[in-house]
């Protein structure tokens, strides 16, 4: 049996990998990992709540391995605190890390390059599935999600705080990737198949920020 972390950004990439990995033979889901902004209480990028994440992985079944980081954070510090919770996979058994990267192969290039040595095998479940493809699969299987950060220079600002659904996609301009992997949108899951239950969520303030709009999502 494989012993696997995912890497857990809150968002439906994530999510869905962790359903993949779930339905895979041979493959034990441990562990969630997420690198929080410690000083906003925050997921770094995502801008989601703390509590919220704490929600997912209830839902989940899984325990979450927060990763503190400062604010702002040295890219130094980042690997540093990796490399520690990759040193605690590695403690507890786990054989491999598990990540919801779609086709950014620089990306890829330096996941691997981190993992290099840890012990720890990359995966990716979903590597280059056409995301066209693979946000009408996320839609149809259940997955429901908010928009929480958008980068008004690639989509406009109104696009943030909407449900990530058929009507989103729809009207998404023909530059922006529909699962917004080129850094355009990003999400977080509220309810999907790997979870017991949905969680109860609203759209709060959104605001501008250093060159990204986020909305607030809320525990209703």
């Amino acid at each position: 049996m494989k012993r696997v972390a995912m890497s857990w950004s809150s968002g439906k990439d994530s999510a869905w990998a962790l359903g993949l990995l779930k339905r895979t033979p041979g493959v034990e889901v441990a562990a969630l990992i997420t690198t929080f902004n410690t000083t906003a209480g925050r997921v770094a990028m995502h801008a989601v709540r703390r509590r919220l994440v704490e929600l997912q992985a209830e839902r989940a079944g899984l325990p979450l391995w927060p990763v503190e980081l400062p604010w702002p954070c040295a890219n130094s510090v980042y690997e540093e605190r990796m490399a520690e919770v990759c040193r605690r996979a590695g403690g507890e058994g786990l054989s491999a890390i598990a990540f919801g990267d779609l086709f950014l192969r620089d990306v890829r290039e330096y996941r691997e390059r981190q993992l290099q040595g840890t012990g720890l095998e990359p995966l990716f479940p979903l590597w280059e599935i056409p995301t066209a493809r693979l946000a009408a699969d996320m839609i149809r299987g259940g997955l429901n999600a908010k928009v929480t950060c958008v980068d008004p220079k690639k989509l406009d600002r109104a696009y943030a705080g909407r449900d990530f659904d058929s009507a989103f996609v729809a009207e998404l301009p023909p530059t922006v990737d529909p699962c917004g992997e080129n850094g355009e949108f990003h999400t977080f899951v509220y309810d999907a198949p790997v979870f017991s239950g949905a969680i109860g969520v609203e759209t709060g303030e959104i605001v501008e920020r250093d060159g990204f709009v986020f909305a607030d999502v809320l525990e209703a």
